[in-house]
């Protein structure tokens, strides 16, 4: 994609995010996120009324007479895309790649965000992490993060989901708003799921495209993993094949939606093409 072409590419999504999250997110956003918690403030002398909790019992000691603690809401929050540009992500049957669609979402969430005041970073992994942009405020910010998701190199290789919310653990202490975006074909350390989720809030995010799990009937074909490499023959006339192939996906799916809920995280399946912008209005009003 030349240079030229990537930048019509991102104002062209610019302009459809910015319209339907000013449209239909931006205030979902803001209500359900406009503060995650109360940090402290100032001390001051005890008012008729104040809670009794709030006292200050070391300065009221030293001072003999009541202090309470201010407490205010924290306002300013983190939202961390996490993006994994494994090469079965590049890939699409329908109007859009899946990268194109992951850009798209990630937009929307981006200048809702913006819109609210808050920072926004992104890390693209697949194997390991490949590139991290630590978060930052404003419109620019966030065309380069959507630039970012559709210029990468999308790795033949498989996704290491743990590795990167690890990554993220470890370099981004305060709990953020993670979104993570991937088709989780790949195997992970449900430990790490779990740590990750309680550290910070985590929304997975599947994005899919129906011939995913859904194989044509063309006869005897050689298939081939995008990430592994590894090469299959297969007779897809057989029905049974076809089947068991669609069953082995809705129950890796299954796993996967489990393992969100089972880790007290959140996890959506989202379609190519889908009005995704649903998916995270209800996600939003549920905060």
């Amino acid at each position: 994609m030349q240079i030229k072409d990537i930048i019509k590419k991102v104002k062209q999504i610019e302009i459809r995010t910015k319209k339907k999250s000013e449209a239909t997110l931006m205030g979902q956003y803001h209500s359900a996120f406009k503060g995650q918690g109360m940090t402290f403030s100032e001390v001051r002398p005890y008012q008729f009324g104040d809670e009794i909790r709030r006292i200050d019992w070391n300065k009221t000691a030293r001072f003999r007479e009541p202090f309470v603690k201010v407490m205010e809401e924290e306002r300013e929050l983190t939202l961390m895309l996490l993006v994994d540009i494994s090469a079965s992500m590049d890939y699409g049957t329908k109007t859009q790649l899946k990268r194109e669609f992951v850009a798209e979402i990630a937009a929307s969430l981006g200048f809702s965000a913006a819109g609210n005041n808050d920072k926004v970073g992104l890390i693209l992994f697949a194997d390991k992490v490949y590139k991290v942009i630590p978060p930052q405020k404003g419109r620019k910010h966030i065309l380069a993060i959507i630039s970012n998701i559709l210029t990468a190199d999308y790795v033949p290789s498989e996704s290491k989901i743990d590795g990167a919310l690890q990554y993220m653990m470890n370099i981004f202490k305060k709990k953020s708003l993670v979104f993570m975006f991937s088709d989780f074909e790949d195997e992970y350390d449900l430990k790490i799921l779990r740590v990750a989720a309680r550290k910070h809030q985590l929304l997975g995010m599947r994005i899919y495209d129906d011939k995913d799990s859904e194989i044509p009937d063309i006869g005897y074909s050689l298939f081939q993993d995008s990430e592994t490499g590894r090469q299959i023959w297969a007779n897809t006339s057989s029905a049974r094949w076809r089947y068991e192939f669609a069953e082995k996906q809705k129950q890796k799916v299954r796993a996967v939606t489990d393992d969100f809920e089972n880790s007290s995280a959140n996890f959506m399946n989202i379609n190519t093409g889908e009005d995704y912008s649903k998916f995270l209005y209800q996600y939003f009003r549920k905060r």
